[in-house]
Protein backbone atom coordinates (compact mmCIF):
# COMPACT_ATOMS: atom_id res chain seq x y z
CA UNK A 1 0.00 0.00 0.00
CA UNK A 2 1.69 3.35 -0.74
CA UNK A 3 0.82 6.07 1.50
CA UNK A 4 2.26 8.75 -0.42
CA UNK A 5 -0.69 8.07 -3.29
CA UNK A 6 -2.91 8.22 0.15
CA UNK A 7 -2.01 11.36 1.38
CA UNK A 8 -1.63 12.79 -1.99
CA UNK A 9 -5.05 11.66 -3.03
CA UNK A 10 -6.47 13.84 0.56
CA UNK A 11 -4.12 17.10 -0.16
CA UNK A 12 -4.22 17.29 -4.13
CA UNK A 13 -7.72 16.52 -4.96
CA UNK A 14 -8.24 19.75 -6.62
CA UNK A 15 -4.90 20.10 -8.54
CA UNK A 16 -6.47 20.90 -11.07
CA UNK A 17 -8.62 23.80 -10.19
CA UNK A 18 -5.32 25.96 -8.81
CA UNK A 19 -2.30 26.96 -10.39
CA UNK A 20 0.45 24.69 -11.72
CA UNK A 21 3.32 23.52 -9.06
CA UNK A 22 5.15 21.18 -10.67
CA UNK A 23 8.40 22.91 -10.11
CA UNK A 24 7.36 23.34 -6.23
CA UNK A 25 7.00 19.68 -6.26
CA UNK A 26 10.29 19.02 -7.72
CA UNK A 27 12.06 21.13 -5.57
CA UNK A 28 10.71 19.28 -2.41
CA UNK A 29 11.60 16.16 -3.31
CA UNK A 30 14.95 17.08 -3.98
CA UNK A 31 15.55 18.73 -0.53
CA UNK A 32 13.07 16.66 1.93
CA UNK A 33 14.17 13.38 3.69
CA UNK A 34 11.43 11.06 2.37
CA UNK A 35 10.46 9.87 -0.83
CA UNK A 36 7.01 9.03 0.88
CA UNK A 37 6.28 12.77 1.95
CA UNK A 38 3.41 13.38 0.51
CA UNK A 39 3.97 17.46 -0.30
CA UNK A 40 1.09 18.92 -1.82
CA UNK A 41 1.44 22.40 -3.70
CA UNK A 42 1.46 25.01 -1.75
CA UNK A 43 -1.63 26.70 -0.33
CA UNK A 44 -2.28 29.91 1.02
CA UNK A 45 -4.39 32.52 2.64
CA UNK A 46 -6.14 35.17 0.32
CA UNK A 47 -5.37 38.35 1.67
CA UNK A 48 -7.24 40.98 -0.24
CA UNK A 49 -5.95 44.41 0.75
CA UNK A 50 -5.85 43.25 4.12
CA UNK A 51 -2.97 41.54 5.62
CA UNK A 52 -1.47 39.20 8.13
CA UNK A 53 1.91 37.64 8.54
CA UNK A 54 0.92 33.61 8.98
CA UNK A 55 4.49 31.96 10.32
CA UNK A 56 3.92 31.62 13.95
CA UNK A 57 0.62 32.93 13.48
CA UNK A 58 -1.46 30.38 12.33
CA UNK A 59 0.60 27.71 14.40
CA UNK A 60 -1.43 29.46 17.17
CA UNK A 61 -4.65 29.51 15.51
CA UNK A 62 -4.34 25.91 14.67
CA UNK A 63 -3.68 24.89 18.22
CA UNK A 64 -5.63 26.80 20.37
CA UNK A 65 -7.42 24.47 22.51
CA UNK A 66 -11.00 24.85 23.23
CA UNK A 67 -12.65 22.97 26.15
CA UNK A 68 -12.99 19.63 24.22
CA UNK A 69 -9.04 20.25 23.71
CA UNK A 70 -8.05 20.15 27.54
CA UNK A 71 -8.56 16.38 27.91
CA UNK A 72 -4.91 14.94 28.87
CA UNK A 73 -4.05 10.92 27.79
CA UNK A 74 -0.79 9.48 29.23
CA UNK A 75 2.24 8.66 27.20
CA UNK A 76 2.79 5.04 26.99
CA UNK A 77 5.32 4.61 29.46
CA UNK A 78 8.96 4.05 29.04
CA UNK A 79 8.29 4.63 25.04
CA UNK A 80 6.43 1.51 24.99
CA UNK A 81 3.54 0.86 22.48
CA UNK A 82 -0.22 1.06 24.29
CA UNK A 83 -2.78 -0.42 24.04
CA UNK A 84 -4.98 1.36 26.57
CA UNK A 85 -7.84 3.39 25.56
CA UNK A 86 -8.18 7.50 26.82
CA UNK A 87 -9.94 6.96 29.89
CA UNK A 88 -11.90 9.97 30.01
CA UNK A 89 -15.01 10.56 28.04
CA UNK A 90 -13.91 11.39 24.41
CA UNK A 91 -15.67 14.22 23.57
CA UNK A 92 -16.10 15.86 20.37
CA UNK A 93 -13.51 17.04 17.20
CA UNK A 94 -12.58 20.39 17.88
CA UNK A 95 -13.71 23.41 15.40
CA UNK A 96 -10.30 23.72 13.12
CA UNK A 97 -10.14 27.84 12.68
CA UNK A 98 -9.29 29.38 9.58
CA UNK A 99 -6.78 32.20 9.67
CA UNK A 100 -9.34 34.60 7.25
CA UNK A 101 -12.96 34.81 6.53
CA UNK A 102 -14.57 35.69 3.00
CA UNK A 103 -16.74 38.52 3.73
CA UNK A 104 -18.56 38.54 0.94
CA UNK A 105 -19.48 35.72 -2.05
CA UNK A 106 -22.14 35.72 -4.73
CA UNK A 107 -25.63 35.39 -3.44
CA UNK A 108 -26.82 32.16 -3.93
CA UNK A 109 -26.90 28.87 -2.12
CA UNK A 110 -22.95 28.34 -0.97
CA UNK A 111 -21.77 24.48 -0.92
CA UNK A 112 -18.14 24.46 0.54
CA UNK A 113 -15.86 21.93 -0.94
CA UNK A 114 -12.46 22.25 0.92
CA UNK A 115 -10.75 23.92 3.77
CA UNK A 116 -7.22 23.86 4.20
CA UNK A 117 -4.74 25.26 5.61
CA UNK A 118 -1.45 23.87 4.41
CA UNK A 119 2.56 24.62 3.88
CA UNK A 120 4.52 25.76 1.63
CA UNK A 121 8.30 27.40 1.22
CA UNK A 122 10.30 29.43 -0.10
CA UNK A 123 13.21 28.68 -2.85
CA UNK A 124 15.86 30.46 -0.61
CA UNK A 125 14.58 28.89 2.36
CA UNK A 126 13.28 25.62 1.66
CA UNK A 127 13.00 24.35 5.44
CA UNK A 128 11.69 27.10 6.50
CA UNK A 129 7.40 26.63 6.19
CA UNK A 130 5.14 29.20 5.25
CA UNK A 131 1.57 28.51 6.37
CA UNK A 132 -1.52 29.54 4.49
CA UNK A 133 -5.33 28.47 3.70
CA UNK A 134 -7.58 28.09 1.20
CA UNK A 135 -11.00 28.01 0.57
CA UNK A 136 -12.85 26.05 -2.39
CA UNK A 137 -16.61 26.12 -3.02
CA UNK A 138 -19.46 26.47 -5.34
CA UNK A 139 -22.36 29.05 -5.48
CA UNK A 140 -25.73 28.17 -6.90
CA UNK A 141 -28.63 30.45 -8.67
CA UNK A 142 -30.73 30.42 -10.84
CA UNK A 143 -29.92 27.17 -12.32
CA UNK A 144 -26.01 28.93 -12.73
CA UNK A 145 -23.16 27.54 -10.70
CA UNK A 146 -20.09 28.90 -9.85
CA UNK A 147 -17.01 27.67 -8.86
CA UNK A 148 -14.73 29.70 -6.58
CA UNK A 149 -11.17 29.33 -5.38
CA UNK A 150 -9.79 31.87 -2.68
CA UNK A 151 -6.23 31.17 -1.64
CA UNK A 152 -2.72 33.48 -1.09
CA UNK A 153 0.26 32.29 -3.57
CA UNK A 154 3.43 33.56 -1.11
CA UNK A 155 5.84 32.00 -3.25
CA UNK A 156 4.11 33.68 -6.53
CA UNK A 157 4.41 37.46 -7.16
CA UNK A 158 1.28 38.86 -8.77
CA UNK A 159 4.36 40.41 -11.43
CA UNK A 160 5.27 36.87 -12.27
CA UNK A 161 1.56 35.32 -11.84
CA UNK A 162 0.63 33.11 -15.16
CA UNK A 163 -2.94 31.90 -16.00
CA UNK A 164 -4.95 29.38 -17.34
CA UNK A 165 -6.89 31.89 -19.64
CA UNK A 166 -4.39 33.82 -21.38
CA UNK A 167 -2.50 37.11 -20.82
CA UNK A 168 -3.40 39.14 -17.51
CA UNK A 169 -3.57 43.16 -17.60
CA UNK A 170 -2.99 45.68 -14.62
CA UNK A 171 -5.68 46.17 -12.09
CA UNK A 172 -5.87 48.20 -8.73
CA UNK A 173 -7.69 46.26 -6.04
CA UNK A 174 -7.65 48.24 -2.52
CA UNK A 175 -4.72 50.31 -3.57
CA UNK A 176 -3.01 47.44 -4.40
CA UNK A 177 -1.37 46.23 -7.63
CA UNK A 178 -2.88 43.35 -9.55
CA UNK A 179 -3.06 41.84 -12.36
CA UNK A 180 -6.15 39.82 -13.71
CA UNK A 181 -7.27 37.83 -16.56
CA UNK A 182 -10.46 36.56 -17.43
CA UNK A 183 -11.75 34.88 -20.57
CA UNK A 184 -15.36 33.43 -19.63
CA UNK A 185 -15.41 30.23 -22.19
CA UNK A 186 -11.81 29.15 -21.45
CA UNK A 187 -10.52 27.02 -18.74
CA UNK A 188 -9.57 29.46 -15.89
CA UNK A 189 -12.66 31.88 -15.91
CA UNK A 190 -11.80 35.15 -13.59
CA UNK A 191 -8.38 34.58 -12.04
CA UNK A 192 -6.79 37.18 -10.06
CA UNK A 193 -3.72 38.30 -8.48
CA UNK A 194 -2.82 40.86 -6.16
CA UNK A 195 0.32 41.88 -4.71
CA UNK A 196 0.79 41.17 -0.73
CA UNK A 197 2.49 43.70 1.40
CA UNK A 198 4.26 40.63 3.06
CA UNK A 199 5.16 39.60 -0.01
CA UNK A 200 3.57 36.70 -2.98
CA UNK A 201 0.17 37.08 -3.77
CA UNK A 202 -3.57 36.73 -3.12
CA UNK A 203 -5.19 34.47 -5.91
CA UNK A 204 -9.05 34.66 -6.31
CA UNK A 205 -10.42 32.18 -9.27
CA UNK A 206 -14.26 32.32 -10.14
CA UNK A 207 -15.31 30.06 -13.13
CA UNK A 208 -18.72 28.35 -14.13
CA UNK A 209 -19.01 25.09 -13.12
CA UNK A 210 -18.88 22.42 -16.02
CA UNK A 211 -22.01 22.17 -18.08
CA UNK A 212 -22.95 26.30 -16.81
CA UNK A 213 -21.95 29.30 -18.41
CA UNK A 214 -21.69 33.20 -17.15
CA UNK A 215 -20.13 36.28 -19.08
CA UNK A 216 -16.94 37.31 -18.60
CA UNK A 217 -17.96 40.93 -16.73
CA UNK A 218 -20.05 39.02 -13.89
CA UNK A 219 -17.08 36.85 -13.14
CA UNK A 220 -14.55 39.38 -12.76
CA UNK A 221 -16.88 41.60 -10.87
CA UNK A 222 -17.44 38.74 -8.43
CA UNK A 223 -13.86 37.83 -8.17
CA UNK A 224 -12.80 41.67 -7.54
CA UNK A 225 -15.30 41.79 -4.80
CA UNK A 226 -14.31 38.45 -3.29
CA UNK A 227 -10.77 39.81 -2.92
CA UNK A 228 -11.80 43.37 -1.67
CA UNK A 229 -13.40 41.62 1.00
CA UNK A 230 -11.51 39.40 2.88
CA UNK A 231 -11.25 39.45 6.37
CA UNK A 232 -8.80 39.42 9.37
CA UNK A 233 -8.79 37.74 11.61
CA UNK A 234 -10.51 34.89 10.67
CA UNK A 235 -13.59 33.65 12.50
CA UNK A 236 -14.67 30.69 10.39
CA UNK A 237 -14.35 27.35 12.02
CA UNK A 238 -14.31 23.98 10.40
CA UNK A 239 -15.53 20.78 11.56
CA UNK A 240 -13.21 17.97 10.92
CA UNK A 241 -14.15 14.39 10.06
CA UNK A 242 -11.76 13.81 13.12
CA UNK A 243 -10.04 15.28 15.63
CA UNK A 244 -7.01 15.04 17.69
CA UNK A 245 -6.29 15.98 21.57
CA UNK A 246 -3.01 17.32 23.03
CA UNK A 247 0.01 16.42 21.22
CA UNK A 248 2.83 14.47 22.93
CA UNK A 249 6.21 15.45 22.97
CA UNK A 250 6.11 19.77 21.62
CA UNK A 251 4.13 18.52 18.06
CA UNK A 252 1.42 20.69 16.70
CA UNK A 253 -0.72 20.50 14.15
CA UNK A 254 0.97 22.58 11.70
CA UNK A 255 -1.69 22.13 8.74
CA UNK A 256 -5.28 20.57 8.52
CA UNK A 257 -7.12 19.69 5.27
CA UNK A 258 -10.65 19.19 5.17
CA UNK A 259 -12.63 18.43 2.09
CA UNK A 260 -15.52 16.54 0.39
CA UNK A 261 -14.56 13.32 -0.74
CA UNK A 262 -16.00 12.36 -4.32
CA UNK A 263 -18.28 9.82 -3.52
CA UNK A 264 -18.65 10.63 0.19
CA UNK A 265 -20.99 12.93 1.28
CA UNK A 266 -18.83 13.40 4.63
CA UNK A 267 -15.77 15.42 5.19
CA UNK A 268 -12.23 13.98 4.55
CA UNK A 269 -9.86 14.96 7.19
CA UNK A 270 -6.31 15.30 7.41
CA UNK A 271 -3.47 16.67 9.22
CA UNK A 272 0.12 17.39 8.90
CA UNK A 273 1.73 17.54 12.71
CA UNK A 274 5.31 18.77 13.31
CA UNK A 275 6.93 21.95 15.72
CA UNK A 276 5.21 23.89 13.09
CA UNK A 277 9.05 25.83 12.84
CA UNK A 278 10.37 23.25 10.23
CA UNK A 279 8.54 20.92 7.84
CA UNK A 280 5.94 18.85 9.28
CA UNK A 281 6.59 15.68 9.03
CA UNK A 282 4.26 13.66 10.56
CA UNK A 283 0.57 13.06 8.45
CA UNK A 284 -2.46 11.91 10.02
CA UNK A 285 -4.80 10.58 6.98
CA UNK A 286 -8.43 8.98 6.41
CA UNK A 287 -8.30 6.24 4.37
CA UNK A 288 -10.04 5.53 1.38
CA UNK A 289 -12.37 2.86 2.08
CA UNK A 290 -12.26 0.09 3.77
CA UNK A 291 -8.85 -0.83 2.75
CA UNK A 292 -6.46 -2.69 4.36
CA UNK A 293 -2.48 -2.73 4.19
CA UNK A 294 -0.66 -5.56 4.65
CA UNK A 295 0.88 -5.15 7.61
CA UNK A 296 1.54 -6.59 10.43
CA UNK A 297 -1.46 -6.63 13.07
CA UNK A 298 -0.82 -4.15 15.83
CA UNK A 299 -1.60 -3.16 19.52
CA UNK A 300 -5.31 -2.35 19.53
CA UNK A 301 -6.28 1.47 19.64
CA UNK A 302 -9.26 2.99 21.34
CA UNK A 303 -10.96 -0.79 20.52
CA UNK A 304 -9.84 -0.74 17.10
CA UNK A 305 -7.85 -3.50 14.93
CA UNK A 306 -4.25 -2.03 13.88
CA UNK A 307 -2.12 -2.40 11.16
CA UNK A 308 1.34 -1.46 11.21
CA UNK A 309 4.10 -1.41 8.16
CA UNK A 310 7.49 -0.39 7.93
CA UNK A 311 9.14 0.56 5.20
CA UNK A 312 12.57 1.23 4.85
CA UNK A 313 12.15 3.44 8.25
CA UNK A 314 8.92 5.20 6.92
CA UNK A 315 6.69 3.90 9.75
CA UNK A 316 2.35 3.73 9.02
CA UNK A 317 -0.07 2.40 12.03
CA UNK A 318 -3.58 1.85 10.53
CA UNK A 319 -6.09 2.36 13.15
CA UNK A 320 -8.75 0.26 11.06
CA UNK A 321 -12.12 1.29 10.76
CA UNK A 322 -11.82 4.26 12.90
CA UNK A 323 -14.40 6.67 11.34
CA UNK A 324 -17.45 5.06 9.20
CA UNK A 325 -15.86 2.41 8.20
CA UNK A 326 -12.23 3.86 7.16
CA UNK A 327 -9.19 3.56 8.47
CA UNK A 328 -7.14 6.49 9.63
CA UNK A 329 -3.20 6.55 9.12
CA UNK A 330 -0.68 7.69 10.87
CA UNK A 331 2.49 8.10 9.06
CA UNK A 332 5.97 9.32 8.87
CA UNK A 333 9.87 8.54 9.67
CA UNK A 334 9.34 8.68 13.98
CA UNK A 335 9.52 5.89 16.13
CA UNK A 336 6.66 3.13 16.11
CA UNK A 337 5.57 4.24 19.93
CA UNK A 338 5.26 7.96 18.89
CA UNK A 339 2.35 6.82 16.37
CA UNK A 340 0.99 4.63 18.87
CA UNK A 341 0.82 7.93 21.35
CA UNK A 342 -0.65 10.13 18.61
CA UNK A 343 -3.02 7.14 17.34
CA UNK A 344 -4.20 7.03 21.33
CA UNK A 345 -5.15 10.73 20.98
CA UNK A 346 -7.71 10.51 18.18
CA UNK A 347 -11.28 12.36 18.81
CA UNK A 348 -13.21 9.68 17.02
CA UNK A 349 -16.83 10.67 18.14
CA UNK A 350 -18.78 13.16 16.32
Amino acid sequence: MNIENLIKDTFVAREHDAPDSDAVLAAARRRIDSRRSGLSRPFAVAAGATVLTLGAVTAVVLNRAGPAEHAQIAAPANGSQSSQAPTTTAPAAAGLKMPYSLGWLPPGSVAYRVHRVNVGFSADKPDVPLYGGEYMLTVTANNQVLEVDVQQMRMVSADRATFKSGPGQSVTINGQPGVESSVSTGPGGYELYVAHPDGGSMYVNVNAAPGSTAPAQQLVEAGRRIAENVQFPGTTTVTPRYGLRELPNGLRICAFDVEQGPSDPKMMTSYRLGTCTVQPTIFVNSGVGANVPTGAPGQPVQGHETRYVDENGYHQLWVLDAVDGVPIIIAGRVPQAELYDIANRLVLSQ
